[in-house]
C-alpha cells in the first residue's frame, strides 16, 4: 500500500511488469498535512491489504510523511508496528527520497537550494497543499532560490505540459518560483522495493 502521491510511479511499475503485487491500495495524497487523517487511512488500508496478502509493503517515508506535533514519539513506524507482523516500510525519508537519494539530489542541484517535487505533487497539489493560501506559499517557496524541480521517472512532464500547460504555469506562479522537470530513472524506487522483498 502506498501514499496516493506516488500512485503514478507505482502504477507505472505495475503496467511495465516490474511490480507483481496481489493488490495495490492507496491513501489519499497529501495527508502529511493532516496527521490524524493519515493515520486513520494508513491503518484502514493496511487492514484492507491483509485481506489479499500475508505480507504488506508500505510505500511511505519515515521522516517527513507523518509528523505528529501532539505526540512526537508517535512515528509512522510505530503505527505500522501496531498493525502486527509481516508489514515492512520502504527505507526512505519521503517520496522524493524514493526517486533520488540525497546524494543524487545534491549532484542534480549543483549546490542550489531546490524545492523537490514528484509528479504526484503537481497532479494532486490541491490535496498536497490543502488549506495553503498564497501567504503560506510566499513563506515557504521563494527561499528556494534554485526553483522547483519535479523528479520525473515516468515521462509525466511531457504529456502534462502538452495537455495542461496552464496548470503548470498556475502552480509555478502560486509558488513564486520556476518549476522545471528533472529526468530520473525509477532505479532507486525499484531497488528499495527489491530490498524489502529480500528481507
Amino acid at each position: 500500500m502506498s501514499c496516493g502521491t506516488l500512485s503514478l510511479e507505482i502504477n507505472y511499475l505495475q503496467r511495465t511488469g516490474f511490480l507483481d503485487a496481489s493488490k495495490v491500495l492507496y491513501t489519499k495524497p497529501g495527508r502529511h498535512e493532516i496527521p490524524r487523517e493519515l493515520e486513520k487511512q494508513l491503518v484502514k488500508q493496511i487492514g484492507n491489504a491483509r485481506k489479499y496478502a500475508e505480507k504488506v509493503i508500505v510505500v511511505y517515508g519515515g521522516k517527513f510523511c507523518y509528523i505528529n506535533a501532539d505526540d512526537p514519539y508517535r512515528t509512522i513506524d510505530r503505527i505500522i508496528e501496531e498493525q502486527g507482523q509481516g508489514i515492512s516500510r520502504i527505507k526512505a525519508s519521503h517520496c522524493v527520497d524514493m526517486l533520488a537519494s540525497i546524494e543524487e539530489r545534491e549532484r542534480i542541484s549543483e549546490g542550489k537550494d531546490v524545492y523537490w517535487l514528484t509528479p504526484g505533487w503537481l497532479k494532486y497539489r490541491r490535496y498536497v497543499f490543502q488549506d495553503w493560501d498564497k501567504g503560506l506559499a510566499n513563506e515557504n517557496f521563494p527561499k528556494h532560490t534554485g526553483g522547483a524541480l519535479l523528479l520525473d521517472g515516468i515521462g509525466f512532464w511531457d504529456e502534462y505540459e502538452q495537455n495542461y500547460p496552464e496548470e503548470i504555469l498556475d502552480f509555478s506562479d502560486w509558488m513564486g518560483i520556476p518549476l522545471n522537470p528533472c529526468r530520473v530513472t525509477l532505479d532507486r524506487l525499484k531497488g528499495l522495493l527489491v530490498d524489502l522483498i529480500k528481507d
